[in-house]
């Protein structure tokens, strides 16, 4: 990608599991295995090196968006919540007041149940004030026609604004227990939210909003529910139970026949596979270094040790439990330290200039690859998804624009079935190209074959008018998702 030609923006957000030294007991088969807390730790040390590295790498402020259940029968997913909130309470009280962590518990569980509250509404008001606060990255100034008729919102947006256009400063850390189903959908509504700010930079719609039903948000829906299972195919052992769809409670009756099955799936990956998963990902990043001599990784009664290896042997120094930062990390500050020593770093190089149109840097050489033989029907233009022909309905006089929002029965077929339909018409295609030339006349006719494809959480109501609380707190290893929007050139 070139950062001289053309316009392009970006968001970033994280997902990840509490902070935490916490576990769960796969050896015995149970479908939800009760949470235990492995070591005390009243001095929040391992979330204060979590949240000093979210610091170096994404700036401030750093928002933790916490969706697990708050209040249970028995406490299984509260113990993270309690635990958390001590955590983020202890660490921001030695934080410059400009630089805490923001804290926004909301039991997601608790209002899905709720036929009062609109789920996707309150994750529309959070995920608005979190892109104001963060802001997001584009590479060119505000557009002058946003300048002549400056929108409400757009002025309230936060980041840092510079002469060549933005950048974003801090980060949405969302989590729930598993960081699958509820943590997916909640980071759709922030993506998309983020998506209509980004848009709006571009000059590609007139208001920084996007509405559900139109064939550019049914695209992002189907990236982020491919990102979803994806996720929850490695990590619980089926796809997604609750989708988008299914917080919107639109889904059909089919969908909820599905969602029995998922439910089932993970329930029978939870209880039997579990550990054998748990092993191959040990295996596979390189938590276990298989050795002669030494037990195999089946053998071994427990990984504790593995992922916790300090405790076999005293540290000879600890950090502060009070200065817990890297100093150098909060002088930047909103900036994230990685970007201020890449700007350092990069006064130090010799940078070469060169003609946009010489042979070696040519955009379009780089990127079509014109010198090697390739099939047109396996080009990525043709084969990612796109709403035109995805998703914008085939009748005519539609309007073709991909914000227009839809009628139900005016949408077009899903994704998975086009996909199904366009490799099962490049098969064909691939098939004549390959195949023989027709014999003459004079030769015997023989039979052909025709080539086929094969396709392929708790009781209570809540009341309208309550809101997401909102205090000062956080929450492992994480996951970034990073929406980026470049427009087509003339």
């Amino acid at each position: 990608m070139s950062f001289t030609a053309g316009s392009y923006s970006s968001y970033v957000q994280v997902r990840g599991s509490v902070p935490l030294y916490w576990s769960q007991d796969i050896s015995t088969m149970m479908p939800k295995p009760p949470i235990t807390l492995d070591q005390a730790d009243p001095f929040a040390h391992v979330a204060a090196l979590h949240f000093d590295q979210m610091f170096q790498r994404f700036g401030s402020p750093i928002i933790i968006l916490n969706l697990v259940k708050e209040r249970e029968k028995r406490k299984h997913e509260r113990i993270l919540s309690e635990e958390l909130v001590a955590a983020v309470t202890y660490l921001n009280q030695f934080l410059p007041p400009e630089h805490t962590i923001v804290y926004i518990p909301w039991d997601m569980a608790k209002y899905t149940k709720s036929k009062l509250c609109n789920v996707l509404d309150r994750l529309n008001v959070i995920a608005e004030s979190v892109v104001k606060k963060t802001g997001f990255f584009v590479n060119r100034p505000d557009s002058y026609c946003s300048i002549l008729r400056p929108d409400e919102k757009w002025n309230e947006l936060g980041g840092c604004v510079i002469p060549t256009g933005r950048l974003q400063t801090g980060i949405l850390r969302t989590n729930c227990v598993d960081c699958l189903d509820r943590t997916n959908t909640a980071q759709f509504m922030v993506g998309k939210c983020a998506l209509a700010y980004q848009l709006y930079s571009l000059g590609l719609i007139d208001k920084p909003n996007l509405q559900f039903d139109t064939d550019a948000v049914r695209l992002f829906e189907e990236l982020y529910e491919d990102h979803g299972d994806t996720l929850s195919l490695q990590y619980g052992g089926s796809q997604l139970v609750h989708r988008v769809k299914t917080y919107r409670k639109i889904a059909p009756w089919t969908q909820h026949s599905k969602d029995i099955m998922q439910t089932l799936s993970r329930y029978y990956s939870n209880a039997f596979s579990d550990a054998d998963r748990q092993d191959s990902i040990n295996l596979f990043l390189g938590v276990f270094h298989p050795t002669e001599g030494k037990p195999h990784l089946w053998e071994l009664p427990t990984d504790f040790y593995l992922h916790h290896k300090n405790t076999m042997r005293l540290l000879p120094t600890r950090r502060s439990y009070t200065y817990w930062w890297t100093p150098e990390v909060i002088k930047h500050l909103p900036l994230p330290y990685d970007e201020v020593i890449c700007a350092v770093n990069l006064k130090k190089l010799i940078v070469k200039k060169f003609h946009k149109y010489e042979e070696e840097i040519d955009i379009h050489n780089e990127f079509f690859r014109p010198y090697e033989l390739s099939s047109f029907d396996d080009t990525f233009c043709l084969a990612m998804t796109s709403s035109a022909r995805d998703f914008m309905p085939k009748t005519v006089g539609i309007d073709p624009s991909p914000f227009t929002v839809r009628k139900p029965d005016e949408t077009g077929k899903s994704v998975l079935g086009n996909k199904s339909n366009r490799e099962e018409a490049v098969l064909q295609r691939k098939t004549a190209a390959s195949a023989p030339p027709p014999p003459s006349e004079e030769a015997v006719s023989s039979s052909s074959e025709d080539d086929s494809g094969t396709d392929r959480e708790e009781e209570g109501s809540v009341s309208q008018r309550s809101t997401p609380v909102k205090m000062t707190d956080a929450g492992d290893s994480a996951k970034v998702t990073e929406n980026v929007v470049q427009p087509m050139k003339e």
